[in-house]
């Protein structure tokens, strides 16, 4: 048994069985997986795959728990180069964040500048996407952590650290008439055509549930994941926006206006989620805690080790 029979059969798994985009991902070819996943099922003695032809179409009974053990053989792997690079090169390494744009654009500018100051050779790495597809990122090992607000606590795989809480604003031109409102309702908003959050997207469940709760139907005529896209099309007078309040700057978004919304929605929580095998090198510890002063090296660490023992 090899390490790396062990990466293709996990790969093949992350690939949804396509051997194509296996290979492609892993820089060999589709036959090269093929012939040693066959290998390891030979030593192994039982099928992790049901076949359809020469193409992979099912995983096993069998097959799902030796994956489960090859992903933490793998992540134990990962973990102890780490463990070793902490003693050897302990100002070096990376640390790949993955991240919805929201939280990209407007929550960790700042603080990947503190970072940077304090780690100029750490090499970061961001990777933007739902919070599914980031959340993904982590399991799979393709990055170190998640910072989202929705989705990561669907994955079992992942521990979830609480990091600050956040709500929404309405935004209009600067001549709109909700501007005139004295107090700003979900009656007033769904009277007009509404731009706002794709639906996998930063807290836009919280929305529907406020509107669902009065039985209203909002005029949703245009979604984005992009808070910016969001303002654009306001600014192009489609409709009226609901973001999150981290995304106006009145400095520079000068053509829009902005509405206190945090007494209609509730607000929503974004987390950072970790894998919870994952060996942290001191470095991403620093970043936890810039991103969340709250969440120093042990809180974290008590964290991890509460999960371990479970």
């Amino acid at each position: 048994m090899k390490l790396q029979q062990l990466r293709y059969l996990c790969e093949a798994a992350n690939q949804n069985l396509n051997l194509s985009k296996a290979a492609q991902k892993l820089h060999t070819s589709q036959p090269a997986i093929s012939k040693q996943i066959q290998l390891l099922e030979d030593e192994l003695g039982v099928p992790i795959f049901i076949r359809n032809g020469k193409r992979l179409s099912q995983i096993t009974p069998p097959g799902q728990i030796v994956i489960q053990i090859a992903r933490q053989i793998l992540q134990e792997t990962e973990n102890l180069k780490k463990a070793a690079q902490e003693y050897t090169q302990e100002a070096n390494g990376t640390l790949t964040i993955a991240t919805t744009h929201t939280q990209a654009r407007y929550a960790l500018p700042p603080v990947i500048k503190r970072f940077t100051a304090r780690h100029p050779k750490v090499k970061l790495i961001l990777r933007q996407g739902s919070p599914t597809q980031i959340s993904a990122l982590v399991t799979s090992g393709d990055a170190d952590i998640a910072i989202a607000t929705e989705a990561i606590e669907h994955f079992q795989e992942l521990i979830m650290l609480p990091c600050y809480q956040w709500n929404r604003c309405v935004i209009t031109s600067p001549d709109h008439a909700l501007l005139k409102e004295k107090k700003l309702t979900l009656e007033a908003i769904s009277q007009y055509p509404i731009i706002t959050y794709d639906f996998a997207f930063t807290g836009r469940s919280k929305i529907n549930q406020a509107f669902e709760r009065k039985g209203l139907s909002p005029n949703v005529v245009l979604t984005a994941i992009d808070s910016d896209v969001i303002k654009t099309y306001v600014e192009l007078g489609l409709g009226i926006g609901i973001l999150a309040k981290m995304a106006f700057d009145p400095k520079r978004d000068k053509q829009l206006r902005a509405i206190d919304a945090s007494h209609l929605f509730e607000p929503s929580t974004t987390r950072i989620g970790i894998s919870r095998n994952s060996y942290l090198q001191e470095f991403v510890f620093d970043f936890i805690e810039m991103f969340a002063p709250h969440l120093d090296k042990s809180s974290v660490q008590e964290k991890l080790k509460h999960h371990k023992t479970r």
